[in-house]
């Protein structure tokens, strides 16, 4: 599981060069719940705060989006349900 994170901070930081990159794991507080049937502590809901300047220019939306294109192999493959954006530019 530290692996996945490991490579979520790897894209992120290749992807968008943030100057702030936080990344939290809270799918504890999820186990049991729809998105997390199977009561997994690690690895399904994530929340990522990230400062780029990259977003400079782009609408809230827009920002998410280029998030979520980095984290898409972690929604279809590595199991993660639900992701929580914070974006912001420097």
């Amino acid at each position: 599981m530290q692996d996945m994170f490991i490579e979520m901070e790897r894209l992120l930081r290749n992807g968008l060069s943030p100057s702030e990159l936080k990344i939290e794991d809270f799918s504890e507080q999820h186990a049991g719940h729809s998105g997390n049937p199977t009561r997994k502590k690690r690895g399904t809901h994530i929340r990522i705060f990230i400062t780029s300047p990259e977003f400079q220019g782009k609408s809230l939306l827009e920002q998410h989006r280029s998030v979520y294109q980095i984290m898409d192999p972690f929604l279809k493959e590595w199991g993660v349900h639900a992701l929580e954006l914070k974006t912001s530019t420097p």
